[in-house]
């Protein structure tokens, strides 16, 4: 998602979720994935079908996106959630 290599610790995530059909996954860093599910119910994340562009658009994400790009594949940090 974020485009940046991957580090030693790899999470893998599901596009479309498993709870919603989903089969395939995704290797993300830990971070990146705290960072879809704080901003995506599993419902959402059905809805963008798989499609990591609708990911990076919501502004929240694209913020998070940004200020990431410059960190090291291993980076981590506290996840905010999305306040509902």
């Amino acid at each position: 998602m974020c485009g940046r290599d991957l580090g030693e610790v790899v999470e893998y995530h599901h596009p479309v979720p498993k709870s919603r059909g989903g089969k395939g996954r995704e290797p993300v860093h830990p971070i990146c994935h705290r960072t879809i599910h704080a901003h995506f119910t599993n419902s959402e994340l059905a809805r963008t079908n798989g499609d990591p562009q609708a990911l990076r658009d919501h502004p929240e994400v694209e913020k998070f996106l940004t200020w990431v790009a410059g960190k090291p594949a291993d980076f981590n940090a506290p996840t905010k959630k999305k306040e509902r």
